[in-house]
């Protein structure tokens, strides 16, 4: 079932599916809850799984000003869909900016997270000067999408230029979500004590460093290498991803 949810005026779309523990995933920047689809039918006969659009993504709303995008936006946005979920907790996960805003959702409400499914991401930059590079990267791309606008998004079809209204959203998050201010989220990795997965694709080379430092430094964290998969792991080999998540998922709640 599809739904609306509004917090500090923004209408966020989110989807319901299946009962019993919940499981909330956010999906990757320019993508969208529809990202999910192949997790959703696997784990609802189980599961209660939480699908939704980020704010400036999909069917959520696009809010024109530049300070309603940020981490903390986002992050308050997520306890507020738990809350209309009429849960307390839930095992957080999602990948690539998802898979950073479920550790940024568990730096600021441990006590909310059941367990914790990192896929296909990292934990943000350690040197003020990789995080300087990444956020002139995010500033530039936000510049291509106000300036191409969707086809900015090339025809991955994964990130088809067809599920969302227009770009404008995209390039406000791109500034204010995507981009990063502080390392707060790499140093909080130790003090993780609930369970936690790593998951990336053998092929998603620019992740594989960032998943293996997470595996190690997360207190007895799991890791999963998905077998002919790329960046973008649950859609490239679901099969494998499915698996993964559902062995981690049936440990948590055996």
């Amino acid at each position: 079932m599809a739904y609306l949810a509004g917090r500090d005026g923004v209408r966020l779309h989110y989807e319901v599916h299946g009962g019993g523990p919940t499981v909330l995933l956010t999906h990757g920047f320019t993508l969208t809850s529809g990202m999910w689809q192949r997790q959703v039918e696997a784990l609802s006969d189980r599961y209660r799984v939480v699908t939704w659009d980020v704010r400036g993504h999909g069917q959520s709303d696009y809010p024109g000003e530049p300070a309603r995008y940020s981490v903390a936006h986002t992050v308050a946005d997520m306890a507020a869909l738990l809350d209309a979920c009429d849960t307390q907790t839930a095992v957080v996960g999602g990948l690539s900016l998802g898979g950073y805003l479920s550790l940024a959702f568990h730096l600021a409400h441990p006590q909310r997270c059941e367990a914790l499914v990192l896929c296909d991401t990292g934990p943000g930059f350690k040197k003020d000067q990789a995080r300087a590079d990444w956020n002139t990267w995010t500033t530039a791309y936000a510049d291509k999408l106000e300036r191409d606008g969707l086809a900015a998004l090339g025809a991955d079809a994964r990130a088809s230029r067809s599920v969302h209204r227009d770009a404008s959203g995209l390039a406000l998050a791109a500034r204010g979500i995507l981009s990063q201010a502080d390392a707060a989220v790499m140093h909080s990795l130790p003090d993780i004590t609930v369970p936690t997965l790593v998951i990336v694709g053998e092929n998603d080379e620019p992740f594989l460093g960032a998943s293996e430092y997470m595996a190690e430094k997360i207190p007895n964290a799991d890791m999963a290498t998905i077998p002919e998969a790329g960046h973008v792991a649950n859609i490239d080999n679901p099969a494998a991803f499915n698996d993964a998540l559902a062995g981690f998922l049936g440990r948590v709640f055996e």
